[in-house]
């Protein structure tokens, strides 16, 4: 029974499967010349969508203009042989990568090789639409010779234009680098890979490794001009954070009133909530480029573990070069990184203290305004009480007042009363009534 095309499959069993061998390296055989090329277009701080299809119109390009049919706007790695050379291209997140292979002559010299790259087959309409997006240039000669290491490696040293500073190993049990990992005056750097006894296949393996050990290099090292921008800037949020510090702790001998205490610290507040704000804005300009970084140093450190390198006596490794020069940058990175992050955190301690100091004077502000408004409640209970007096006063006044209307008035009809004297009698009895007839009153109204 057949799966290939089956519903069994998960629908992305397939394309997983592929991805392990969608890059394959080029199929080199001694003597080759190659020039390497990565464009990096991408000038922002987020990958877009944009940059992928950049690449992908460049590489259109120059298929039309030899003729080939273009691939597919979703493909990432292209493989055609034109004639005259070969191309692998290969599409990545942040940058693209054109590696042109040609064999030539046993007997060409390698000053002559470096002089006959395959970049004189490229259209120069096509090669000035890249201005200004290459990153990395190099050419590579792959030579077969039987020349002692030694005796080699003095003949090699004219190829670098003079560079006392020679990088070279014996790597795969098989194969030499050399290089100075310098721009040369054509503006390429230049690798030098001898084939001593390499086996089948191994040559266009060692070649990818190091192009990918150049471009990753590369790719990392841009997040050095990020941390070294961003240095100053630290300096600046460190020394007005220490300021702002010391401002807090000078506000507590210094503040004469709480309320102007208050307004000293909402200002403090103001100017920490601002320092917040500008650290959080260059960690995202930069969170993404030292990430980037790296990640890219990580690939750089697995592809020269893979050469195996075996040191040639008087000349440093590619290991060892990169220790030394490749790997402070990182370094520098990754302490900016930390940086950011620990002035961050220390940013948010001193806010959330300040806002805690705000919030203590403004309870101790609270609680004298319930002392004042219970001050006032009983100014007003006792006003009220000595109104409430006069209240029984005036009120058992105007009661007397109807009781001697009411016995005058029964005295002209008739009755044997003396309207006087039974206001008097009525007076006291009036003024209880009325007492406790508020009283009374107050009662309910509380129980309420």
């Amino acid at each position: 029974m057949s799966i290939t095309y089956s519903s069994l499959n998960h629908p992305l069993r397939i394309h997983l499967a592929a991805e392990v061998h969608s890059r394959p390296f080029l199929r080199l055989d001694a003597p080759e010349r190659l020039t390497h090329l990565a464009i990096y277009s991408h000038q922002g701080s987020d990958v877009s969508e944009g940059s992928a299809s950049t690449h992908y119109e460049m590489l259109s390009a120059l298929c039309v203009h030899f003729g080939v049919a273009r691939p597919s706007a979703e493909t990432k790695y292209f493989f055609y042989d034109f004639g005259r050379f070969r191309l692998k291209w290969e599409c990545h997140t942040e940058f693209s990568t054109y590696t042109f292979a040609e064999k030539h002559e046993t007997t060409l010299l390698l000053t002559d090789a470096f002089s006959r790259v395959p970049l004189s087959h490229l259209p120069h309409e096509w090669l000035l639409g890249l201005r200004g997006k290459i990153i990395v240039a190099a050419h590579v000669v792959l030579d077969r010779s039987d020349v002692a290491t030694d005796v080699a490696a003095k003949d090699l040293r004219q190829l670098f234009e003079g560079n006392m500073l020679v990088v070279g190993s014996q790597v795969l049990q098989g194969g030499e680098i050399w290089t100075d990992f310098q721009i040369q005056s054509d503006g390429f750097s230049r690798f030098v890979v001898r084939d001593v006894g390499l086996r089948e296949q191994q040559a266009g393996h060692l070649i990818q490794r190091v192009l990918e050990i150049e471009t990753y290099r590369m790719m990392a090292l841009l997040g050095l001009p990020h941390a070294q921008k961003s240095a100053p800037i630290l300096n600046v949020i460190e020394a007005e954070l220490a300021m702002l510090t010391a401002t807090m702790v000078d506000t507590d001998a210094l503040s004469s009133s709480s309320l102007m205490e208050v307004d000293d610290e909402q200002a403090l507040l103001r100017q920490i909530t601002g320092l917040a704000a500008r650290i959080e804005k260059l960690s995202l300009e930069n969170s993404y480029r030292f990430s980037a970084s790296q990640a890219y140093f990580r690939i750089v450190q697995s592809r020269i573990e893979e050469l195996r390198e075996i040191r040639i006596e008087g000349v440093p490794t590619v290991g060892e070069f990169m220790d030394r020069r490749l790997a402070p940058a990182m370094n520098t990175c990754t302490s900016t990184a930390r940086r950011q992050e620990a002035l961050a955190e220390r940013i948010a301690h001193t806010n959330d203290l300040l806002r805690t100091r705000v919030g203590i004077v403004q309870e101790q502000q609270n609680r004298k305004i319930l002392q004042s408004m219970n001050k006032r409640a009983a100014q007003q209970l006792r006003l009220q009480q000595a109104v409430e007096g006069l209240s029984v006063v005036a009120i058992s006044y105007y009661l007397a007042g109807l009781f001697n209307y009411a016995g005058k008035a029964a005295k002209g009809a008739g009755w044997p009363i003396n309207p006087d004297i039974m206001t008097g009698i009525l007076v006291p009895i009036i003024a209880i009534g009325v007492w406790l007839g508020l009283r009374s009153l107050h009662k309910n109204i509380h129980t309420l």
